[in-house]
């Protein structure tokens, strides 16, 4: 049991005790002490003045005594107006200590049958181009949302809806089909989203000049500029063969459609490249292709059940204003669906493939609005976790200067961004000398796994509603709130224990009541006990951000204490070993934690 549920406990006593009344756990409330009074724990008194019908001071100076004579855990305390400052005793904290180091997985939750099983859905790419650096955010928030509902013991499943059909592929296929002269990602040594990305930016650069010379024809016939403008971008033959090749897609045209699956497997090579470098992957990919169809059977129903209307012109529309927003389309006017029907069409499959007790959708904060009428329309529909869908929004992310841009100079490649980090984390550590003594081999590791932890954390440690500016130079700092910074003070903490085993030290399982401890040791692992904690709050909040700053703390926290106290060097040698376990359990909850954001922790560095 943890000092705060002990605690906890005799609170509820203390009140039936002295009071006559129960009291249920929600009404405890325990906090950290202010570092201007005296104590670990500060239990607010003011719920129970109802009961003692007495003085907030009067109150808990009863409900401390009580605590004083009847909990081990209680050394002494004070009472500051309708505070009650807890000091915890030393055995308590030995005894929480040797919880900790019992424990591999200290303050998380496992799963069992009975658990909910919680669906996330991120990445979300488009098959006409490589992922971006929108993307990464994107993946990086959703694979750490997934570990931290794991954590708070929630099965989860991982899934990818890519959308794969549409007038954007229709625009790569027609330009690699006029100007590709059979290209391959072997013959061109490109990875295949690449590959195909060009030519979406090659049939982008011949639409726009069809657009110009026909717009200067028309003004030159007597048109307007504005109306000139807006004929030519529907009158270039470009876009409209490309509009033929979308309806010959939707047609189900062998040619069109063996051309798009080999393009689009191009794409998901490259796809599952980047996906493998950045340490994401996902439980189930679902197809627009596939999902699109489902849900125009799923609003056809509805439609028949009056949940929606059909207008004049053929098109079907869901009437959202009781909710306080507005008519929404779900199928054109020629039947075709929009991304609202692809969207019900995927639950629909989902539904079907997995028992699912709640929905996060990882997009991006412009679709707040979308995901609103997606919610309840879902509901509407019977989805059981429509009414409770989550959209987990996130701003947008952008580099402070044009470094690291595409060939295409319009997007930060995630690709590119991702060999940069690492180029840099190898040159940095070079420049600091972390390298000596090691192999090429482990150099290049070393360098991947900084690269990759300066990139991740940077991102995480940002609230995800935020937008946010990504500076690769301050990200790979060994220095601060950075990757780096928390990767070497845990590969510090690994060299310590490797000395200490050369040394021949056994370090002990448990701690005995009576072990040294100083004051600051005893902050250490208060510290470290507020992991669970940190853990149940980043599930509550969907915040990632959670748990890297609780991480920074942590090791900001170690640090100096590791300045003002020595381990293996320590006059005592039950010092040492109480200083071993506390360095062996903050590098365990180091590791544990970022894990949770995706990140790896080297041995050394």
């Amino acid at each position: 049991m943890n000092i705060e549920n002990e605690i906890g406990l005799a609170v509820i006593k203390a009140v039936k005790e002295l009071y006559g009344q129960d009291v249920p756990e929600k009404m405890v409330q325990l906090q950290k002490t202010k570092e201007t009074f005296e104590g670990n724990l500060t239990l607010v008194v003011f719920p129970f003045l109802r009961m003692s019908k007495k003085k907030p001071e009067e109150t808990a100076q009863e409900i401390g005594n009580y605590l004083q004579q009847n909990c081990k855990a209680i050394a002494r305390f004070n009472v500051v107006k309708g505070f009650l400052n807890l000091v915890i005793a030393k055995a308590a904290w030995i005894g929480l200590l040797n919880d900790i180091n019992a424990d591999e997985k200290f303050g998380e939750k496992k799963a069992s049958e009975a658990s909910p099983l919680v669906m996330i859905e991120y990445s979300s790419p488009n098959t006409n181009k490589p992922l971006h650096l929108g993307h990464v955010r994107n993946n990086l928030l959703g694979w750490s949302l997934s570990k931290i509902m794991e954590a708070n013991g929630n099965k989860v499943v991982k899934t990818n809806i890519v959308n794969d059909r549409g007038i954007h592929i229709c625009k790569s296929m027609l330009a690699w089909q006029k100007w590709g002269n059979g290209e391959t990602p072997e013959s061109s040594h490109k990875k295949g989203d690449h590959l195909i990305g060009d030519y979406y930016v090659a049939f982008d650069k011949h639409y726009k000049a069809e657009c110009e010379e026909l717009k200067a024809q028309y003004i030159r016939e007597g048109m307007d500029e504005e109306k000139a403008e807006e004929k030519a971008k529907n009158e270039a033959p470009l876009i409209k063969e490309a509009h033929q090749m979308l309806v010959k897609w939707e047609q189900g045209d062998a040619e069109v459609r063996a051309l798009w699956k080999k393009m689009n497997t191009w794409v998901y090579a490259g796809f599952d490249e980047t996906y493998k470098a950045m340490g994401v992957s996902f439980d189930k990919i679902y197809y627009e292709s596939n999902t699109y169809l489902e849900g125009k059977k799923k609003v056809e129903e509805g439609l028949k059940k009056g949940l929606f209307f059909r207008k004049e012109d053929g098109s079907v529309w869901a009437d959202l204003t009781k909710e306080g927003l507005d008519q929404k389309i779900l199928l054109r006017s020629d039947g075709t669906s929009v991304y609202m029907t692809q969207d019900i069409g995927t639950a629909e499959m989902r539904f079907a493939d997995f028992p699912i007790d709640k929905m996060i959708y990882v997009v991006g904060n412009e679709q707040i609005y979308h995901f609103q009428a997606l919610s309840i329309l879902l509901d509407r529909l019977g989805f059981k976790w429509g009414k409770d869908l989550v959209h987990f929004s996130y701003g947008m992310v952008e580099l402070p200067n044009g470094k690291m841009k595409s060939r295409e100079g319009t997007v930060v490649d995630a690709d590119e961004l991702i060999a940069q980090m690492i180029e840099d984390a190898r040159r940095t550590s070079d420049e600091l000398g972390k390298f000596k003594d090691m192999s090429e081999a482990e150099k290049q590791e070393i360098a991947r796994i900084v690269g990759l932890g300066a990139l991740k954390y940077f991102i995480l440690k940002v609230d995800a509603r935020k937008n946010m500016l990504f500076n690769p130079a301050e990200s790979i700092d060994f220095n601060g709130n950075t990757g780096p910074f928390i990767q070497y003070t845990y590969a510090r903490i690994r060299s310590i224990m490797r000395k200490a085993a050369e040394q021949e030290i056994d370090v002990p399982s448990t701690l005995n009541d009576d072990a040294p401890l100083n004051e600051k040791e005893m902050e250490i692992i208060q510290k470290m006990n507020e992991f669970g904690m940190a853990v149940a709050q980043a599930g509550k909040d969907y915040s990632p951000s959670g748990i890297a700053n609780y991480c920074y703390e942590l090791t900001k926290d170690f640090n100096q204490f590791y300045h003002d106290y020595s381990i293996l060097n320590a006059e005592d040698e039950n010092e040492k070993l109480t200083r071993l376990v506390i360095a062996k359990n903050v590098a365990k909850i180091i590791k544990n934690s970022m894990e949770l954001l995706g990140i790896e922790v080297p041995e050394r560095m």
